[in-house]
């Protein structure tokens, strides 16, 4: 895999990590350039953690990385994977936290290995406190994590979000964690220690309604598709389905209010501040969608935008990729498997003018570079497939 002038391309990154969180992570490193070593348990005939290996889910996560098959329940095992540390830069896991002290790939063992690894940890929970040993999941975090008590329509009870974000996030965050761990390392010459947890990622994206409380000790509750604090901001009906319209601020509003040619709404005295809007939003949305449902979404989504009222459909999946700007933005990406063929991926959002990212392979096989990458390690033809034969690699 070709990375040279790639901005992580100097990076060797072990990879020991499952399902989701974890891959997120290193996916991000591997998109960029890193070497990116995918470290799998011999197979056993089971299905592991992550789901089909073929399927969609697997093929998106473990792209750009090669794939080598060790136990490291075994001594020679450890002692492989501490070979391939030495000439490391990174390790990343999220097993619960006690694992990787019983398997020695916690970070002190790691660190008399190579005193410069930087080893990026995600748990549910955090590596300490009260419930660190629980098994964590995205679900559990969402609810944990308040963001299910501000999902969902009012009165109907809480609600998940559509994606697993308390794991896409943690990634996300660990993946930034080990990139400033690693300009640290520039200057102390030392790695360190990435920790990050779904519960710690979750409440950090609460954000603004997370300060809401801490500031004001406001609790914000469920408020569907209207915006909790910018009146009116949500989905409205059109002739053929339904939109949405974000109008923030009287300024925006009362151009909003020309444009649909209902200036009556600028002085109706129920709406006539954000502060009455949003304690009128009922009766607010009823008069908007009255006017919006005589017109297509095409229709509102041209007019609107031009005027400078930010407005847009409401897409399926086909849709979106189907967008024109979407399609510009390149946000699906085509990679080649030697056994599934061609078929797309999702790509990178972050765009780099000189070094941009890159989907140079597919998801390797279970096991596909072992041999090569233990032949770079200096084991020879017979040592191999002796490690083979005693269930090692």
């Amino acid at each position: 895999m070709q990375t040279t002038g790639m901005p992580l391309s100097r990076f060797k990154v072990l990879d020991l990590t499952r399902v989701r969180a974890g891959p997120t992570c290193v996916r991000q490193l591997a998109d960029w350039g890193a070497d990116v070593i995918k470290v799998e348990a011999p197979p056993d005939g089971k299905e592991g953690l992550g789901g089909e290996r073929d399927g969609f889910d697997f093929q998106n996560l473990h792209r750009n990385k090669r794939s080598l098959t060790l136990n490291l329940k075994a001594e020679q095992g450890r002692e492989i994977f501490y070979r391939l540390v030495e000439q490391a830069d990174v390790v990343v896991e999220n097993y619960r936290p006690g694992v990787k002290f019983r398997l020695g790939v916690d970070y002190d063992s790691l660190a008399k290995v190579n005193p410069r690894i930087v080893l990026g940890s995600i748990s549910g929970f955090g590596q300490d406190g009260p419930y660190a040993d629980r098994p964590g999941f995205d679900q559990v975090a969402q609810g944990m994590g308040g963001l299910m008590s501000i999902t969902g329509e009012p009165g109907r009870g809480p609600l998940r979000v559509g994606i697993p974000i308390a794991d896409l996030c943690a990634g996300m965050f660990c993946a930034q964690g080990i990139l400033l761990a690693l300009l640290e390392r520039e200057q102390s010459g030392k790695g360190q220690w990435v920790k990050t947890s779904l519960l710690e990622a979750q409440i950090q994206m609460l954000d603004f309604q997370a300060a809401r409380y801490l500031k004001d000790g406001e609790v914000p509750v469920t408020a569907g598709n209207d915006h909790p604090t910018s009146i009116p901001t949500g989905v409205f009906p059109t002739a053929d389905g339904h939109i949405n319209i974000a109008v923030a601020g009287q300024a925006i509003y009362e151009r909003f209010c020309r444009a649909v040619n209902a200036e009556h709404l600028i002085t109706d005295e129920r709406f006539s501040s954000a502060a009455l809007r949003s304690k009128n939003r009922i009766g607010m949305n009823a008069a908007i969608g009255e006017i919006t449902c005589k017109q297509h979404s095409a229709y509102w989504i041209d007019l609107l935008n031009d005027a400078g009222c930010p407005c847009g459909p409401i897409n399926s999946m086909d849709q979106v990729f189907a967008d024109p700007q979407v399609r510009h933005l390149e946000m699906a990406v085509p990679v080649e498997h030697s056994r599934l063929g061609k078929f797309e991926i999702v790509n990178q959002a972050i765009k780099l003018s000189r070094t941009p990212s890159s989907v140079r392979s597919a998801t390797p096989e279970q096991g596909e570079h072992t041999d090569s990458i233990l032949a770079g390690l200096g084991y020879d033809a017979p040592a191999i497939q002796e490690l083979h034969k005693n269930g090692v690699v």
